[in-house]
């Protein structure tokens, strides 16, 4: 399949869905809206106490919750107390938002899973099974690409890189991520890469691969940007060219 010719490049794409002040991000109005508007829909999963997938982003429950606590320790019974922003909007299952997706707009799923892949990745797998839409999935975990290279070869799978500038992260483990070097073993698709670090010498020998800049907030980034790259994933603006 050639991905330059496909949603993934002519479709912008909503970061955590289209997201506003009444519209949390990751929130179902937020992915409802970016469906209204003709947008792609990037959104974050991870795995809670209990298994259940959820779409949310941080690790801590305090930036979008105002609670104290980490993520990992909710159970799904937790999720309807769980208030996005001051909104009545909570926290949704994996599940939930596919049901109201239903295929109305591609989806770029991130999975955040720093540990080792399988798990998540076989219950994400099971969740899509009858799914019917076009996704595909990303993360700046190598090893969860090759999972799914392994495991699933069909599923378009894309790296996520940076600089990770402001990440505490060894010397040694920055310097394989933000160079891709693990593409060799992970054979990604596309690249997604953080729009501050573009253009670099580590995705110009990807030009084979379909490259997204990350996060784009406002029209002049945009123009900025847009001859680095072959889509944006952004969010608080519409785009226009």
């Amino acid at each position: 399949m050639d991905l330059f010719k496909t949603w993934l490049v002519e479709k912008y794409i909503a970061h955590r869905g289209f997201h506003d002040s009444e519209s949390p991000e990751n929130s179902i109005t937020a992915f409802k809206k970016a469906i209204e508007n003709g947008y792609v829909i990037e959104l974050d999963v991870q795995e809670i106490s209990d298994g259940t997938i959820i779409v949310f982003h941080d690790a801590s429950l305090s930036r979008m919750t105002g609670q104290d606590g980490y993520v990992r320790y909710l159970t799904k019974a937790d999720l309807k107390h769980c208030y996005l922003n001051n909104t009545k909007e909570t926290i949704p299952t994996f599940e939930e938002v596919l049901n109201v997706i239903k295929g109305q707009t591609p989806i770029i799923i991130e999975i955040k899973n720093n540990s080792k892949p399988g798990k998540l990745e076989t219950k994400l797998v099971e969740l899509l099974k009858n799914y019917k839409g076009d996704f595909a999935i990303m993360s700046f975990n190598p090893y969860v690409l090759k999972w799914f290279k392994d495991n699933h070869p069909n599923i378009i799978r894309g790296q996520l890189s940076s600089f990770f500038k402001s990440e505490k992260l060894a010397f040694l483990k920055k310097l394989i991520l933000k160079r891709m070097i693990l593409n060799k073993v992970s054979n990604p698709n596309f690249i997604a890469y953080n729009a501050q670090n573009l253009p670099n010498r580590f995705v110009r020998k990807y030009k084979t691969l379909p490259l997204l800049a990350w996060t784009i907030r406002s029209q002049e980034e945009y123009m900025k940007i847009v001859k680095h790259c072959d889509n944006i994933i952004f969010e608080g603006f519409q785009p226009k060219i």
